[in-house]
């Protein structure tokens, strides 16, 4: 709802599905603050919500439909859309074509499309970047409850007195829900268990860390259900009345020694058994469960590892109680609740289903529903490549980055006949493949409904008009569907009756038989969606609110309305290193970046978080593979390649590297590292698994380094003719620039006068050289103001990187000059440092700075003297640079 203040919204960013305020100020600048009166947040907000008004600007924006590259009408390019369509279908069958979308488009949106290709053109092929999120958790919740549905809600995090976070970074990843339960912890001493291979921001508030084996998940689980067993802690009412299964479960489980176990997790004998006692006498336990499990070949049969312990207890359904997943994208639950999986049908429903599937052929008066699943999203793109799929449809998501196998990906695309993508931004990797671009409405101009990881719907709203020729999502389908002959059944105006709708086949033939229930809002009117408050399913019609959790009376929904336990072999992973491919590749998220940086870097203080792409790796692993803190290493794997500069780091396990999914050839000329993720799946969920690639880690044999601040923005596609590894990053006043190559130096007085932005008068130029030492600095001034500098040397640059990027565009005196090309500033103006915390951009030596010179010895003094609320991992670094 809008009043004479903010709009009330939902941020777009992770599954917290946190409530933002969002107020227009006169001249179109974006206020962003965390809304006080939304459940899943109640006004907190994350590094990258605060950050949301500054990513707003259209530059870069898709704002025209484009035909090979050229502007065209909408109805010239839906035409085209259309007509290619009914082509592959009337020559090849439905199964030729494809729809891959995205967990960032709204439910209405989901919806529409599935509808379409579900009901309408009469295939499966429709699948979502949310299998790589969280499909292991959507097939482990339906082979144990017989449905996909999330038992319980975030305020469990707050009732439990044993929180076990598996392969969470909860502090990075969802760092509102690490606010809630770091608070929760403080206040009612909440044990708190870490399961993960990493030492993440998240391990700092664990009572105890297991850093287990990558993969391991499954060993772990099991045993903790047969120790639960064998001490007695199972509660034998709610098995004997709810579930089925134990007995085949546990004969699985049983008969491997704490020594075997410690060999096949890598922990200690200790930890592990302190871990089981503590599960085993704590009965308000809440497992979290993330990537780490379901990004995974054995992702499924973790998940039902972790939910046949809860079972087993009776631990689900209860305040403090229960296994739960926690979505990584904004409406990766809205999908799945409208058939966003190439295996499931709209409203919950099933494909396999005879049943289901005649409800939702009746209720959408569909010509020819699809019988079988479709193609799931590894599988798909590698039809496309075979050449099986003749038409595509890519929406709000950029495969060619975040797809394992990912250049396996890039000439799948390029050589499908037909290839439609509809964006919010203009130049993507995957963009540059499109036949058709449609232009997309973004998140402050569209409107409908997401719905968050605890099941909550929550509205999105416009407060910005729609941009040159953008459109909504759900628009773009309904007007394709009329070109295909399917007008009256897509005959939508607004997003409401889209709504209305899908709850109202939510509750066709329902009668509580079906999880999905949202039949109170089947005659929704305008009015009441555009005030509708956040809400949790189910809502059934004549309900006037709704249940918070499930199960914990039973009522699960298979056949016989029992639980299932699984049995959960214990699987290795698929890849494996060896000789050739030494190291295990584990990539993931970084706190202050989203997907592939579409959105988050338009933000300068975002971009200061981690300004280019890097690899973890212990120093004796760096020691090994010849590489050392700065350099820029070259990963491999039986897939591709990319590059990143090296992060030398004691906490990382040995033989284990870690990399951030994020870069883009936008970003960087050859550091997608989906290139170099292997596309092993889970064969249930169809998952891959981009925690566990056999990889390998070499020294880039660079000639020269360079760094550059400018305040033009780099070509990256112009840098990449001049250096094998170059990355840009927005800076406050302008852009920074990191360039290594093995190829001869470029002319770089020449490059230096290209990235300034010139004023009226001739731009001074300013240089130092030193032939021998191979150290050359340039430095462009243009109106006595900074406009560009360079720094070249043949080893990886040791200098004051943020310093120097604050100093574009500030007047220089002639001191100011020297210092520039000095690569420091002057005494008594020390570098903050990479910066830590984002939201006030206080850096590491300034946190470092208050404990050594300040005496601060707590995070609350610390605070107090930085304003940083991010600093408690460099609290030990400091005090021992004190004590030193």
């Amino acid at each position: 709802m809008t009043d004479a203040i903010a709009t009330r919204t939902t941020c777009p960013y992770c599954g917290v599905g946190c409530g933002i305020r969002a107020s227009v100020g006169p001249g179109g600048a974006v206020a962003i603050a965390g809304d006080p009166t939304h459940p899943a947040n109640f006004g907190r907000l994350c590094s990258k919500g605060a950050a949301l008004g500054e990513t707003m600007s259209l530059d870069g924006r898709l704002l025209h439909p484009e035909i090979a590259g050229a502007r065209a009408t909408w109805d010239t390019a839906l035409d085209l859309v259309a007509a290619r369509f009914r082509e592959a279908i009337a020559a090849h069958g439905p199964d030729s074509v494809a729809f891959y979308v995205s967990g960032q488009i709204l439910t209405e949106d989901y919806y529409a499309a599935n509808k379409l290709m579900k009901g309408f053109i009469g295939s499966a092929n429709i699948d979502t970047n949310s299998r790589l999120c969280m499909a292991s958790s959507v097939a482990g919740h339906k082979r144990a409850f017989g449905s996909d549905t999330v038992p319980g809600c975030y305020e469990d995090l707050e009732c439990a007195d044993l929180v076990v976070l598996v392969g969470s970074n909860l502090a990075w990843c969802h760092p509102v829900l690490f606010q809630r339960l770091a608070a929760a912890r403080e206040a009612r001493g909440t044990k708190v268990v870490v399961i993960d291979p990493r030492v993440t921001p998240t391990t700092e508030i664990a009572d105890l860390h297991l850093a287990i084996r990558p993969g391991a998940d499954v060993a772990l689980f099991n045993g903790l259900l047969a120790h639960l067993v064998a001490a007695g802690h199972v509660d034998r009412g709610y098995v004997s009345n709810h579930t089925r299964g134990l007995g085949e479960a546990l004969a699985v489980a049983t008969g491997v020694s704490l020594g075997d176990l410690a060999r096949d997790t890598d922990l200690d004998p200790a930890a592990i058994a302190e871990f089981y006692e503590l599960f085993a006498a704590t009965p308000l336990a809440v497992t979290v469960y993330s990537q780490g499990v379901n990004q995974s070949s054995a992702g499924t049969d973790k998940v039902n590892a972790i939910i046949n312990c809860h079972l087993a207890t009776g631990r689900i359904g209860k305040p403090g109680m229960g296994p739960f997943s926690v979505t990584g994208q904004p409406n990766a639950m809205g999908g799945r609740e409208t058939g966003g999986l190439a295996n499931m049908l709209a409203a919950h429903m099933e494909l396999a289903d005879a049943d289901h599937r005649r409800i939702v052929a009746d209720f959408w008066g569909a010509p020819r529903l699809a019988e079988r699943p479709g193609l799931k999203a590894v599988d798909l793109f590698r039809a496309v490549g075979e050449g099986r799929i003749k038409a595509l449809w890519i929406m709000a998501t950029n495969p060619v980055v975040s797809l394992p196998d990912a250049d396996a990906v890039a000439r799948a695309l390029e050589t499908c006949p037909f290839v439609v993508v509809s964006d919010v931004v203009r130049e993507t990797d995957t963009t540059a493949f499109a036949d058709v671009l449609l232009p997309s409405a973004a998140w402050g101009e569209k409107d409908g409904t997401v719905t968050n990881s605890e099941r909550r719907i929550s509205r999105q709203r416009s407060f910005l008009p729609l941009p040159g020729e953008a459109r909504p999502d759900w628009w773009q389908f309904a007007e394709v569907a009329r070109r295909l002959g399917f007008g009256p059944a897509f005959a939508w105006t607004s997003p409401v009756e889209i709504f209305a709708e899908y709850a109202e086949l939510t509750a066709t033939a329902n009668d509580g038989t079906r999880d999905l229930d949202l039949g109170a809002f089947s005659h929704m009117t305008r009015e009441a969606y555009d005030g509708l408050e956040p809400f949790q399913w189910p809502r059934p019609a004549g309900s006037a609110s709704s249940s918070e959790r499930f199960f914990a009376s039973g009522g699960f929904y298979t056949p016989d309305r029992r639980a299932r336990f699984v049995p959960t072999p214990y699987r290795l992973p698929v890849e494996r290193p060896g000789p050739g491919y030494p190291f295990i590749l584990n990539t993931g998220r970084l706190r202050d970046q989203w997907h592939t940086m579409t959105r988050t870097e338009r933000s300068a203080r975002l971009m200061a978080h981690a300004p280019e792409p890097f690899v973890v790796v212990h120093p004796d692993d760096a020691a090994e593979a010849g590489v050392a803190e700065g350099d820029i290493a070259e990963l491999t794997s039986r897939h591709g390649r990319a590059l990143a500069r090296v992060v030398e780091c004691r906490d990382q396990a040995r033989a284990s590297l870690f990399v951030p999914m994020h870069w883009t050839r936008t970003h960087a000329t050859a550091s997608r590292i989906g290139a170099v993720a292997g596309p092993a799946t889970d064969p249930v969920s169809g998952q891959p698994e981009l925690k566990h690639t056999a990889a390998a880690l070499a020294r880039y044999p660079a000639r020269w380094h360079a760094f550059a601040v400018s305040k033009r923005r780099p070509e990256i596609g112009a840098m990449a003719t001049l250096a094998g590894y170059a990355t840009v990053a927005r800076v406050t006043a302008g852009w920074r620039l990191e360039l290594a190559g093995t190829e001869d130096e470029p002319h770089w007085e020449a490059l230096a006068r290209d990235l300034a932005d010139p004023g009226e008068a001739p731009p001074d130029v300013l240089a130092y050289i030193d032939t021998s030492a191979g150290q050359r600095r340039l430095a462009v001034c243009a109106d006595g103001r900074l406009a560009a500098a360079i720094f070249v040397s043949r080893r990886p640059l040791v200098m004051a990187r943020e310093w120097a990027a604050s100093m574009l565009g500030v007047e220089l005196g002639n001191e100011e000059r020297w210092r520039i090309l000095a690569g420091r500033p002057g005494p008594g103006r020390p570098e903050r440092g990479p910066v830590v915390c984002a939201c006030l951009e206080v850096g590491r030596n300034e946190i470092i700075a208050a404990v050594v010179e300040g005496g601060a010895a707590t995070v609350a003094a610390v605070g107090a003297c930085t304003g940083a609320s991010e600093i408690g991992r460099l609290l030990d670094e400091a005090r021992l640079a004190k004590a030193g």
